[in-house]
């Protein structure tokens, strides 16, 4: 699944071009179906048509460019440098030389659609995996000229010619096989129509849906649904059946879809996900460009994609039993709908707009019940390790702040070289280190840990806090040489443990009172089998043996963190007392397994909201304590007492 949503997030590149390159276009259109052939449809036209034409070619450099691991650009090169070698292989003209033939129209026309975005993906996927792969790779001094970032392109050349040769026998088997499925279809009526509209969505990511188009759309097997319509010479309530349904999902469903994938976007999240969902509405509602959309969620939550198809047929079939037709010659949305509105072909056209507001509150609601039920990770929602660098809260505000408490952390490690495996839980730093005996308690300390703990062999535990996410990001930045700490750039006292300041900012003792978040028996502090709590380094607090599989807010607060893992959360009380909800002890290592996060990092709670689910059962069988600390982080003189 995060290979899914870093796929997802790579996509967002190309995608965020193509809703103003859709609109261009489709304004070209209808000036050009309005007035004919001018100096304005030409000069939109070809400047929209320049991007979406070429929309699989953005895949491959958007798509090699952000699933390589922290490319500099030679993956964007790489998967450029695949894109043109296999379809410059697979073109109908070169395929025509390979197999001994004059005629270019000899050739399986299934090679006049090899330019198509899953192909784009693939040969994205091809450079950013050589880039990762061989870009530090060292050839013998006499090849030097070609070692580390050099030889990425020319290995990627290599195995671009590999599946090129796998593309040239599959890729045709299955385009000739999707068009004669779709002429077996036909005779099946409006549940045919609904069987095709649910593959043409389903089939767009591999780019085969051209196949079945051809089918209904033009004259492969008689029905040239398309041109029919467009020359009024179809027959009336028939022409436009393999179109209609087209409408009214395009124009007003996925408008719906992005409106719920705003709502359930992640407060802190909202204004980036608010800028590719309002210019993919607008593209799909005005032009029915789809793809700015659905690529949006296709790979970030592909069950959701699957809801859409499905949808999708259903509105077909619909369409096809009522006496509604309507047709394109662009794309099922509002320009198209406006220009074919008087064609003889059109048949009650109103009922699309009716349909419309329909399937507009059918996809909203759908769509917010799944988000919100299932957690997925659409626009907004993605896992913060999966995000671009600079978009996570408050990371440019404290940049400085976190790499100098990295560089000094670096140093009291015994350096970069020093430190093999890096790695982070919610609170803490874990390491694999070269050699214990290097690591400097007390210089770590005053860099900011809490506390330092080696639990044997080769490991290292550094207490750090709540941000502990952003120190090591810092660290890795350092140690790749893609950061240096700015001058005069020192951690502030806000910064020291997370920011929560545990040994910098004691209060007089306070006793805070809670509601027991989580049922089960409450035993002290010390009886946790972790120094890390145990001990009180992470701040003083309770502990609880759960009987339940529900933590609950203690009190009103606002959620101040949650984790990927789903095994903790941290709250910020309403006189400013900061908790950690931990469940169980090292049960990061899970990854998630048996939790689930009910609450977004911002939100506001009262007092009983349910904040995390767990199986403590599966905790147990992974071999974890299922004890869960609840810590105050700053305020080193508290006591906490249930009610």
């Amino acid at each position: 699944m995060k290979f899914l949503q870093r796929l997802g997030r790579s996509i967002m590149l190309p995608v965020a071009v193509l809703p103003v390159a859709a609109i261009l276009s489709g304004l070209g259109y209808w000036i050009k179906s309005a007035a004919g052939d001018n100096l304005a449809s030409t000069f939109l036209s070809a400047a929209g048509g320049s991007l979406l034409d070429n929309m699989a070619l953005l895949f491959a450099v958007g798509i090699a460019l952000g699933m390589a691991s922290k490319s500099d650009g030679t993956s964007a090169l790489a998967g450029l440098v695949s894109w043109l070698v296999i379809t410059t292989l697979l073109r109908p003209e070169t395929v025509a030389l390979f197999l001994g033939v004059d005629d270019v129209n000899e050739v399986d026309p299934a090679f006049l659609r090899v330019q198509n975005v899953f192909v784009g993906i693939i040969c994205g996927l091809i450079g950013a995996y050589c880039y990762d792969r061989f870009k530090d790779t060292k050839l013998p001094d006499a090849l030097s000229f070609f070692s580390g970032k050099r030889s990425v392109a020319i290995v990627t050349a290599g195995f671009s010619l590999v599946v090129a040769i796998i593309l040239f026998f599959v890729w045709p088997f299955v385009y000739t096989g999707l068009v004669q499925f779709g002429e077996w279809i036909v005779t099946l009526g409006p549940i045919g129509t609904g069987i095709y509209g649910f593959l043409n969505r389903l089939l767009i990511p591999v780019g085969l849906h051209h196949a079945l188009n051809s089918v209904f759309w033009f004259d492969v097997a008689g029905i040239n649904d398309l041109n029919n319509f467009l020359d009024g010479a179809g027959t009336y309530g028939v022409t436009g059946q393999y179109m209609t349904g087209f409408f009214p999902v395009m124009m007003f469903g996925l408008p719906g879809a992005a409106l719920a994938m705003y709502l359930t976007a992640k407060t802190t999240r909202k204004k980036l996900a608010y800028g590719i969902l309002l210019s993919g509405a607008i593209s799909s509602f005005f032009v029915g460009v789809t793809e700015p959309l659905e690529f949006a969620f296709m790979f970030l939550a592909p069950v959701l994609y699957l809801v859409h198809a499905v949808f999708m047929g259903i509105s077909m079939a619909i369409s096809a039993i009522l006496p509604v037709r309507m047709g394109f010659g662009f794309s099922g949305g509002f320009i198209d709908l406006v220009l074919g509105w008087m064609n003889p072909m059109a048949q009650n056209p109103w009922l699309i707009l009716v349909m419309g507001v329909f399937w507009f509150f059918i996809y909203f609601v759908v769509f917010y019940f799944f988000i919100k039920r299932f957690n997925l990770k659409t626009p907004g929602r993605e896992d913060e390790d999966v995000l671009e660098a600079g978009t996570t809260a408050d990371a440019d505000t404290k940049d400085a702040a976190y790499l100098a408490t990295a560089d000094r952390f670096i140093t009291a490690l015994g350096g970069k070289g020093n430190i093999l495996e890096l790695d982070n839980c919610a609170t803490r730093l874990r390491m694999e280190v070269g050699d214990v005996s290097k690591v400097d308690d007390a210089a770590l300390k005053r860099a900011g840990a809490a506390g330092t703990m080696k639990p044997g062999g080769r490991s290292v535990q550094v207490v750090y806090g709540l941000n502990v996410q952003f120190v090591k990001d810092a660290m890795e930045r350092l140690m790749s040489g893609q950061a240096s700490v700015p001058d005069g750039a020192k951690p502030t006292a806000d910064d020291m443990v997370g920011g929560s300041a545990v040994q910098t900012k004691a209060r007089p003792v306070t006793t805070i009172t809670l509601r027991q978040p989580v049922e089960g028996r409450v035993v002290p502090l010390s009886e946790v089998p972790d120094p890390t709590f145990g001990q009180g380094i992470m701040g003083p607090g309770a502990a609880i043996e759960p009987t339940g599989d529900t933590v609950i807010a203690p009190a009103d607060a606002t959620v101040g963190a949650t984790f990927d893992t789903g095994h903790a959360v941290a709250l910020v009380l309403e006189d400013g007392t900061e908790l950690l909800i931990h469940v169980g002890i090292d049960t990061v290592q899970m990854k998630g397994d048996g939790f689930r996060t009910l609450v977004e990092k911002g939100q506001a709670v009262r007092a009983g909201t349910p904040l995390l689910r767990f199986d403590p059962a599966r905790i147990r069988a992974a071999g974890h304590p299922t004890i869960t600390p609840v810590v105050v982080l700053n305020n080193a003189d508290a006591r906490i007492d249930f009610e």
